[in-house]
């Protein structure tokens, strides 16, 4: 197998709304997504929302995994929709796996999915299991924001086949402002860039590197190692000569249980041919018996003798680059302000 690149959104197409995890529901999310399905449509686009797009019977996930797994099936495999993004993140994703038809996947026509956190359950087993590249990015909710942050409009760019270069944005939010009363608020810019670089453990300005990009919520991956849907080694080995760059970042996870996570990966061989790993900034970093985030991850990627860089724009502390899963990607980080990610559909 290759990796297969979905082909691109057209100009008038439709959108897929998928919830194999949360609905939008709940505010502030439900008026969010009611905002992006009007700012979709009014570019020209056909929206179409899944049937449990705005359902709130599951536990962790939007309704029971049997009904999601259906619904993201059905959803991918039809010729309604020319891309799917999915309402949202949650806590239970987890629970449609067994439910999924991975096979069925891989024989469909690729097709685009995009979604973050949770969302790496398919983001990541898209790639590991059906060779289809798939996109770490925002979630439909985050297109109702007003306005549009740049991330989202990078989001958009791939996804419509205008982009395949993203770079870091400057700043970013670390208190959404974002709440019921203040549905449609942008990002909270108030922190500046500042990542920080090792090769191996010592320190470093600059940085380039070259693999193919894979990863997603730590939360996530920790728990799919030793699963039946685990195939990573084989993954990385299939594409041993390109090697891996793996971006990572985390949701509940502390600093120890990254720590730990760090280590399960690595005992389970997913870091064999790694090229350089791009960290995001953590949602629950804090320091804690004298360990730090940073410290956290550089125990195990200090040891491999590779690039690292730690505070991204990645994950759930925004802005994030959007980054296709299964890519070939040529990393380039210049000091603590400016990094650049050039990909390539191959």
């Amino acid at each position: 197998m290759i990796m297969r690149y979905p082909k691109s959104l057209p100009a008038g197409g439709t959108i897929g709304f998928p919830a194999p995890s949360f609905g939008c529901a709940t505010e502030p999310y439900r008026i969010l997504f009611d905002n992006a399905l009007k700012r979709w449509e009014s570019m020209g686009y056909k929206t179409l929302p899944g049937p449990n797009a705005r359902v709130e019977k599951g536990v962790g996930i939007s309704n029971d995994p049997e009904s999601c797994a259906s619904e993201f099936v059905d959803m991918y495999v039809s010729g309604e929709s020319d891309c799917l993004i999915s309402c949202g993140g949650g806590e239970l994703m987890c629970e449609i796996l067994p439910h999924m038809d991975f096979e069925k996947l891989a024989q469909a026509e690729p097709k685009w999915f995009m979604g973050y956190s949770d969302n790496t359950n398919l983001t990541f087993l898209l790639a590991t299991l059906s060779d289809t590249a798939s996109i770490y990015g925002p979630c439909a909710s985050s297109f109702g924001m007003e306005p549009l942050h740049e991330s989202l409009k990078d989001a958009y760019e791939i996804l419509t086949g205008k982009r395949k270069c993203v770079q870091s944005y400057g700043m970013w939010d670390r208190d959404d402002l974002k709440d019921p009363e203040n549905p449609l608020a942008p990002y909270h810019l108030t922190e500046k860039l500042d990542m920080k670089s090792f090769v191996g453990r010592t320190p470093t300005e600059n940085v380039q590197f070259k693999g193919r990009l894979l990863g997603g919520c730590m939360d996530v991956l920790a728990n799919l190692v030793g699963t039946r849907f685990d195939r990573v080694v084989e993954f990385v080995e299939q594409y041993k000569e390109d090697g891996i760059i793996w971006f990572l970042e985390s949701c509940d996870l502390n600093v120890f249980s990254i720590r730990r996570a760090m280590w399960q990966l690595e005992e389970a061989g997913w870091f064999k041919y790694v090229k350089g790993f791009l960290i995001g900034r953590p949602a629950n970093g804090a320091p804690m018996m004298n360990l730090d985030a940073h410290s956290a991850v550089l125990e195990v990627a200090g040891r491999k003798d590779v690039p690292i860089v730690f505070d991204v724009d990645l994950g759930h502390r925004p802005p994030m680059v959007p980054l296709v899963v299964g890519s070939m990607a040529d990393v380039i980080v210049e000091g603590s302000s400016r990094m650049k990610v050039e990909m390539e559909f191959c």
